[in-house]
């Protein structure tokens, strides 16, 4: 269906606070949608009840919440339009000071002191975790492009239309929920859209959640059987379970594989193999490079490395040194002035963060989270 377009509210908010054409493109979410306008560029992710469409200068950041007919009335507009607010402060974590991490991990890391000002505003997104865990899912032996294909798809097979835009061809799809995907066809459906071997992970895991846990919301607020049960789900390394807890829990954790090793090695100082030989990632070489690099970064290490992940990838390989896309000096007419905004609950308030372990599964007899251990490990040396 067609709807009528609200006019756009702005929010200052500086690039280096965060950049859209950085943070929507590397790798984090793959449901975000890009439209290019004559001065600049459009982004839009649709949820359960409206899409929310971003735009961006290089000091405010421009927003509004399109809904589906019928139209809401003025007040209750107001009320969604607050509500999308509250929902971009948490998903971008904007009580977060990024500029003052910046300019830490500047001081502490000549390193990351190079690239700080070509990969500025890129921050860690607080994602809906069963979307972040079917994307996981679809990431393995996997490309951005790719990936992103295969979860719009995903939308458009199992979730119903929402809205389309005026003079728009495209239509919006919310991302299903698990009982969408629980069903025993859906595993060959998923294979005739190209999904492959990552099908039957898929289906199995939304049968597992749907099972154990209901309709209920997914969190967890340990790493540890988190971890393990991320593990548990197909053949996946330490390094991409960590990356997916990182989005939820883990500003602590450094995802740790071999190429992440050789920058701790040939940067930081760890020591590598006496031989030259390769190196086999064991679960306390993880812990050697994350307390490494905690120790470089500090509390939000976690956050630092998904800068350098950035600079890394080929699709970022010119990334900065010209003017960003999709950026301008432009004023976008018809903005409304931004509603006042709801204080920001502390970054350390306990809040929904990923997958709750299933009640079936062996709790670990650990005495201490991973966060812990890297803590003391940090201490001891």
């Amino acid at each position: 269906m067609t709807v009528s377009l609200p006019a756009f509210q702005s929010l200052p908010l500086s690039l280096a606070q965060l950049s859209l054409a950085a943070v929507l493109k590397c790798g984090q979410s793959f449901r975000w949608t890009t439209v290019s306008h004559a001065d600049d560029t459009e982004y839009r992710l649709c949820l359960r009840d409206r899409v929310v469409c971003l735009r961006q200068s290089p000091t405010t950041l421009f927003y509004r919440s399109v809904y589906p007919d019928p139209q809401p009335s003025l007040t209750q507009a107001a009320l969604r339009d607050a509500e999308t607010l509250v929902w971009l402060q948490d998903y971008f974590q904007l009580d977060i000071d990024l500029a003052a991490l910046y300019n830490e991990w500047s001081v502490r890391d000549p390193v990351f002191a190079r690239m700080q000002s070509r990969f500025q505003g890129i921050r860690i997104l607080r994602q809906d975790p069963w979307e972040n865990l079917v994307s996981f899912i679809c990431s393995s032996n996997n490309n951005i492009s790719r990936i992103t294909k295969m979860v719009h798809a995903l939308c458009k097979q199992y979730s119903s239309p929402l809205l389309t835009f005026p003079g728009e061809n495209t239509t919006y799809h919310p991302f299903p929920p698990p009982s969408a995907l629980a069903e025993s066809s859906v595993s060959g459906s998923l294979r005739s859209l190209g999904f492959g071997y990552r099908a039957e992970f898929i289906q199995r895991t939304a049968r597992m959640l749907v099972d154990t846990h209901g309709r209920a919301a997914l969190s967890h607020d340990k790493l540890e059987p988190a971890e393990k049960w991320l593990m548990g789900l197909r053949d996946i390394t330490t390094n991409e379970a960590r990356e997916e807890l990182l989005k939820f829990v883990g500003k602590e954790v450094v995802p740790v594989d071999t190429h992440v090793h050789q920058i701790a090695m040939k940067y930081y100082g760890l020591k590598g193999s006496p031989n030259g030989k390769k190196v086999n990632m064991t679960p306390k070489l993880y812990e050697d490079v994350n307390a490494k690099l905690f120790n470089v970064w500090g509390e939000y290490a976690g956050w630092a490395h998904s800068v350098l992940f950035t600079a890394d990838l080929k699709s970022f390989a010119s990334y900065g040194l010209t003017e960003a896309a999709g950026l301008s000096n432009a004023t976008i007419v018809n903005v409304l002035p931004t509603p006042p905004i709801t204080p920001a609950s502390s970054s350390k308030r306990a809040h929904d963060t990923f997958l709750e372990a299933s009640d079936t599964l062996t709790e670990n007899n650990y005495n201490y989270t991973l966060a812990e251990r890297v803590k003391r490990r940090r201490r001891v040396k």
